[in-house]
């Protein structure tokens, strides 16, 4: 009798890719060692000793990465467009509206990740959404004519060279998060965590409640520090408890919180130090959160 076990995540996609090729049941919960032999192993060892199955779930796989690729760009467009509405109506300020969406593209781009296929190259077609805004961002900064609903969304003065700067590198970490970490590590997850949560959250909190300077830093608040902490923490905290629960991740809970605070402190201290017109914050957040959390996560 053949023993049954459980399917991660890259299984099922290959046991449910395979079970449309061969014309059999829909895929169950379990699955046969000896009804489907060859789903253990990794997807190169499936693509070595079965070419024709491989080629049936590699051509499903770009079809499904295509996809989700333009469903990501629709929902990246279309959330800029509601907030560029909102606006518009005086429902909230231009201000707020650029760092809604700062908080929010990014959240989003890491959640839109298990939409895309299991295969080792899905990877890529997530990190071309951050490429097209990326090649978007460098043409309206240089261009004599920008985009005017652009600049207004992601910039502070209104300046199209501004583009080029904090813009720019806000696509470049989701880009080289997704490319270089991706889902089934925590180190990219609590890196946007802290730069799109974190670092978004203490500018917002900063402006309303930041009348308490730091110290070494007068354009930064107490306020805004420590909302940045707190929600940095708890965004990263259900980032990974989310991809734990869908079975990328299988984390050690009795050390993850204090390995996130420990993170999550380190970035709000390299955000609050004094040296925003040399390193934008979009560089150094990401930066020492993505160093920090290797060494305290080991991936």
């Amino acid at each position: 009798m053949s023993s049954k076990f459980p399917l991660s995540p890259i299984s099922h996609q290959l046991c449910r890719s395979s079970s449309r090729f061969l014309n059999t049941a829909t895929t169950p919960r379990f699955c046969s060692p000896v009804s489907y032999p060859y789903l253990i192993g990794s997807s190169s060892q499936l693509r070595a000793h079965h070419p024709l199955i491989s080629f049936a779930v590699t051509k499903d796989s770009l079809l499904h990465d295509l996809g989700a690729t333009g469903a990501v760009l629709g929902g990246a467009y279309a959330l800029v467009l509601t907030f560029e509405s909102l606006t518009k109506r005086n429902v909230v300020s231009q201000r707020l509206s650029r760092k809604l969406v700062h908080i929010l593209s990014g959240l989003l781009f890491v959640l839109s990740w298990p939409i895309f296929s299991a295969s080792e190259e899905a990877r890529y077609f997530a990190a071309l959404v951050p490429l097209v805004n990326c090649v978007k961002l460098v043409v309206n900064g240089l261009s004599a004519s920008p985009n005017s609903t652009l600049i207004k969304s992601v910039t502070r003065e209104g300046r199209p060279e501004e583009l080029l700067r904090g813009p720019l590198f806000y696509v470049l970490a989701l880009l080289v998060s997704a490319v270089f970490f991706w889902r089934d590590s925590p180190i990219g997850m609590i890196s946007l965590a802290m730069m799109c949560g974190g670092d978004g959250i203490a500018d917002v909190m900063g402006r309303k409640f930041g009348s308490q300077k730091i110290p070494y830093n007068p354009r930064k608040s107490i306020a805004g520090s420590i909302s940045m902490f707190i929600f940095g923490f708890f965004v990263s905290i259900g980032l990974l408890y989310f991809y734990s629960s869908i079975g990328y991740l299988h984390m050690n809970w009795e050390t993850t919180f204090t390995k996130v605070a420990i993170v999550s402190m380190v970035a709000t201290l390299v955000e609050s130090l004094p040296i925003t017109d040399q390193l934008d914050d979009n560089v150094s957040v990401p930066l020492a959160t993505i160093l920090v959390a290797y060494v305290s996560f080991g991936y």
